[in-house]
């Protein structure tokens, strides 16, 4: 059989398999891979949603998606070219992903009797999904490992868990990847603790790029060229990663060391993992003892004149949110990092959702507004992290940045920058000199008090849950109260004088405008491309600042005669928008799965408003 070589744009990968598979680590190493490589990239780790799910049922598949393109990439994209599965279960929970023309890799070891009845097969899989007209590759993946590593002394507990390497291998075959960064992967994890594993790991990558080479089932073979991005160097990186280093970069800026006060959550904890790494960087992190401990601490680190930093997800959100409270009256600058999962409750802890809107908005008593902001992409975290902490520290706010699970555990090429090209942090220190310091005196145009940590001499004042008057002195006033709740509120809406106006994508003015916030980003740019491209006349804003609103989202507004709110959720920043902006017409596109969208969705759901 002829061998080629087919130049594409764009390829999709699923890796799936049980959770002991691997097929995260080879997802990730493929991912890396084609980012060193040049590649655009763009990833989507799906986890199982049970904890310790049987092994070989559906429910404990889990699986790792990796767009790589010779452009930008904006989403992990909507349907695979190929499918790694390496059991029954994975092929019946991905099957529904595959293209028509897709290629279906399976272990053919573990369609056995056994794995088929776990799965709820009971005849051919293929013929029950039907997929059967796909090219699918049955390998004895298992066996194949076995005979690759019969001579290395490795027990059968170990041998087996080399089979994803050896599906790396075939992968990096398939689709032209070299596999000299697979090598360096192996001599770095390996070369410390466990040297005798380095030899066998490289041979089963090098025996899986051989099989598949040999195998006539894979006649032609792809190759995705490096995409034309911008001069600089690039590094792969998750969303958690990327909001880490936003702070640690952030904290150098304003001159203070970072403290971070948290609690482990699915899918925030690798945000503290990743800070408590950094201690040469003046991070202090503290696992505490539960979410409310966890805040609680960090605003005892904000009043003491540290960047005080929480991390959490939408179940410790809301036993934050006494404390949340505390840090709006004590107007202390605090960083609450929310990234958000499927809900209510426990809910589907490792499926993504933007369903925390309305809490970080209203998820309080009283009048206690707070600055919210979102993330739209995995790189954009650092970006985001950095703007959260510049408004927390400069106004004296607390900022609630809203991530996602996608957005915290996908990963995308990123640009490192230079610290120059990022703005200075002036944090709001009561100026030197100053006689008849008031703690909650503010500022005529910013309304933000001015910060007096301990050990400022003649600056020391009380704070606390209960309300003051502008000189700290506890107040019962109902005058005073009503003052110092609206203003309060004018200082967050002041902060839309620091933030950029809101851009729009294609005409200025006309029938529709599509509108997204958060980690939908690159899901409705590739609709409005895609439209665009069809001859639709359809614009696109995007939402990275939502409390308060860019200042000129009403005059942008006015200029469309439709507004369709694309957001996975049942539609609360269409709530939030109708009650904020009234007088126009909001249509929404909403998608409740614990998946994201579906860049198919919202085309069709513009075409049926259009």
């Amino acid at each position: 059989m002829e061998h080629k070589v087919i130049d594409t744009s764009d390829v999709v990968i699923r890796f799936a398999g049980d959770s002991g598979d691997g097929m995260q680590l080879t997802g990730t190493l493929f991912a890396n891979m084609s980012a060193v490589y040049g590649n655009g990239l763009a990833t989507f780790p799906d986890y199982p949603a049970e904890i310790r799910a049987p092994k070989g049922t559906v429910a404990g598949v889990s699986g790792f998606q990796v767009h790589i393109g010779s452009h930008k990439v904006n989403t992990p994209g909507d349907f695979c070219d190929m499918l790694v599965a390496m059991n029954p279960a994975a092929l019946k929970a991905n099957a529904k992903w595959l293209k028509r023309n897709a290629t279906v890799l399976v272990n053919a070891d573990a369609f056995d009797e056994v794995g088929m009845n776990k799965a709820g097969f009971s005849g051919n899989p293929f013929e029950e999904l039907h997929i059967e007209d796909r090219n699918i590759i049955c390998a004895p993946i298992t066996k194949l490992t076995e005979e690759s590593l019969k001579d290395s002394g490795l027990d059968n507990v170990a041998l087996h868990k080399c089979k994803n390497m050896f599906t790396l291998g075939m992968a990096c075959f398939i689709y032209s990847r070299p596999l000299e960064y697979i090598y360096d992967y192996i001599e770095k994890k390996f070369s410390r603790k466990h040297p005798e594993m380095i030899a066998p790991n490289r041979k089963v990558v090098f025996d899986g790029y051989n099989y598949a080479a040999n195998i006539q089932a894979v006649a032609d073979t792809y190759r995705v060229a490096p995409a034309r991005l911008d001069a600089g160097t690039y590094r792969n990186i998750t969303g958690n990663q990327a909001a880490a280093w936003g702070l640690i970069a952030a904290a150098e800026k304003a001159g203070l060391p970072l403290f971070c006060g948290s609690y482990p959550i699915t899918p925030a904890t690798s945000i503290l993992e990743e800070l408590a790494i950094h201690k040469n960087l003046n991070v202090k992190t503290m696992q505490t003892e539960d979410e409310i401990a966890g805040i609680c601490c960090a605003v005892g680190a904000a009043f003491a004149g540290n960047l005080a930093v929480t991390t959490t997800s939408g179940p410790g959100l809301s036993l934050k949110s006494e404390a949340l409270g505390l840090a709006v009256m004590t107007e202390l600058p605090l960083v609450v990092i929310d990234v958000q999962r499927a809900g209510p409750c426990t809910g589907m802890p490792t499926k993504t959702e933007q369903a925390d809107l309305n809490e970080a908005l209203y998820g309080r008593n009283g009048e206690s507004p707070m600055v919210v902001i979102a993330a739209h992409s995995p790189a954009h975290c650092f970006d985001t992290a950095f703007m959260a902490a510049k408004i927390a520290l400069e106004r004296m706010v607390p900022v609630l940045m809203l991530s996602e699970g996608f957005l915290g555990n996908g990963s995308e090429p990123w640009r490192i920058p230079s610290m120059s090209d990022y703005p200075e942090i002036h944090p709001n220190y009561v100026p030197s000199g100053c006689d008849a310091y008031k703690p909650f005196e503010r500022d005529a145009e910013t309304f933000s008090r001015k910060w007096a940590v301990p050990g400022m001499s003649g600056f020391e004042h009380r704070v606390g849950g209960l309300e003051k008057n502008h000189a700290g002195v506890l107040s019962n006033d109902p005058d005073n109260h009503e003052l110092m709740v609206r203003e309060r509120a004018a200082k967050v809406a002041a902060v839309a004088s620091m933030i950029p106006e809101l851009k729009v994508e294609g005409e200025e003015s006309g029938g529709i405008l599509i509108v997204g916030w958060g980690g939908t980003y690159g899901h409705i740019l590739s609709a409005f491309e895609e439209l665009r491209n069809e001859g639709r006349k359809v614009s696109f804003a995007h939402f990275d600042f939502i409390c308060p609103l860019p200042a000129n989202t009403e005059e942008v507004f006015r200029r469309f005669r439709r507004i369709i709110v694309c957001e996975l959720n049942s539609g609360q920043f269409a709530s939030y928008l109708r009650s904020m902006l009234p007088g126009h017409e909001y249509l929404q596109c909403n998608r409740i799965q614990g998946q994201t969208f579906l860049v198919k969705d919202i085309v069709d759901c513009i075409n049926e408003n259009a």
